[in-house]
């Protein structure tokens, strides 16, 4: 009788405590989803409330042991998620913290000097490309390209070159193929462009043509196989000399600044006529004379002139009814005359010790 009265006095506080177990299992559920930390201390204060020795989760695992067999399989399971769940949530909160830094900080310590890494920069040739482009489209002028291996009609023949012209011979040009009535060559300017505008656009015209070109020249410290232009071209009705004078003047000042002056001297080209070889005032003495200008207070940038009628007239373009300009000039003349580079070659070694140099130039 005893015994039977111990096994009866037992039995009921036991599923007493299992209804207090489902109750405080779906309680303490609640409370982890709303749990909220702001600091990795809030984290452990949470962890030991929960899951410490003398936690929440760790009392009704406790109680757990007094629970009769056939309940234990009913909160055993419940149990062990609920344990899971609690370090999913812990572990998800620290992780949160110090990615948020918290009140107590991120991990690292900032007082510590960084990684460093290197910054690459634009080349110069190609900081110089963008500013003349950038100054041309302010004037209205599109970009316009082409291939760089182009056939002797565009480089050449559309351009009132003469069959026996010197830049046809193989000791100034890259020819790819020959032997056939128009071979493929290597683009000895970006005129080649301008032809192809021509042909493609209707007027008026008014384009820009950057690229890289190539000629049969040895290299030394003023000439290289391969440089690059920007070639322009307008063509429209009534177009002079006068609006080609006004806007080299304007490109000029633009690109070596205000007091910046031009002068005008006759020269030849198949494809202009009139043409001319435009100088500015040297922006190192400012027109006193120097070693850089030779003492002439100039320096040559570009050459220009009036589209030739029989180049209009092989782009199919009237030119009785039209009329337009060109002018080119070399990149790496210009990137010399505004960096102060005497040395051609400097543009093609790819020394770091030198392109390190413009590393802060201000690209417009």
């Amino acid at each position: 009788m005893p015994q039977r009265t111990r096994s009866h006095a037992t039995r009921g506080p036991r599923r007493e405590i299992s209804n207090m177990k489902r109750e405080d299992i779906d309680k303490i559920l609640a409370e982890l989803q709303q749990l909220e930390c702001k600091s990795q201390k809030d984290v452990e204060d949470a962890r030991v409330r929960f899951l410490g020795k003398k936690g929440s989760i760790t009392a009704l695992f406790e109680e757990f042991r007094d629970v009769d067999k056939d309940q234990k399989r009913e909160f055993g399971r419940p149990l062990n998620e609920l344990k899971q769940a609690a370090q999913a949530r812990i572990d998800e909160l620290k992780e949160s913290v110090a990615d948020e830094g918290g009140q107590d900080g991120p991990k690292q310590d900032l007082s510590m000097p960084g990684d460093p890494f290197e910054l690459g920069s634009r080349h110069p040739v190609s900081i110089v490309r963008q500013e003349i482009v950038d100054i041309f489209r302010k004037f209205g002028y599109d970009v316009a390209e082409g291939p760089e291996v182009e056939d002797d009609h565009h480089v050449f023949e559309a351009l009132n070159f003469p069959p026996n012209h010197p830049a046809r011979d193989m000791q100034d040009t890259f020819f790819v193929s020959a032997g056939h009535p128009n071979p493929l060559l290597l683009r000895t300017h970006t005129s080649s462009v301008q032809v192809r505008a021509m042909e493609s656009m209707k007027v008026p015209i008014r384009v820009i043509c950057p690229g890289r070109v190539f000629r049969n020249e040895a290299i030394s410290a003023r000439a290289h196989c391969i440089f690059h232009q920007v070639e322009g071209l307008y063509v429209d009705e009534n177009v002079t000399f006068a609006d080609l004078k006004q806007a080299i003047l304007l490109f000029a000042r633009e690109m070596f600044g205000p007091e910046t002056e031009i002068r005008m001297r006759p020269s030849y080209f198949p494809f202009t006529e009139p043409s001319a070889e435009v100088d500015v005032s040297c922006n190192i003495c400012h027109g006193k004379g120097c070693n850089i200008c030779k003492g002439t207070g100039w320096l040559e940038i570009l050459g220009c002139g009036m589209v030739d009628p029989n180049v209009l007239e092989a782009s199919g373009i009237d030119s009785k009814k039209y009329s337009g300009f060109a002018f080119g000039m070399g990149l790496e003349r210009i990137a010399m005359l505004k960096w102060r580079v005497n040395d051609l070659r400097h543009y093609f070694e790819n020394d770091m010790r030198f392109l390190e140099e413009f590393g802060t130039a201000i690209e417009v």
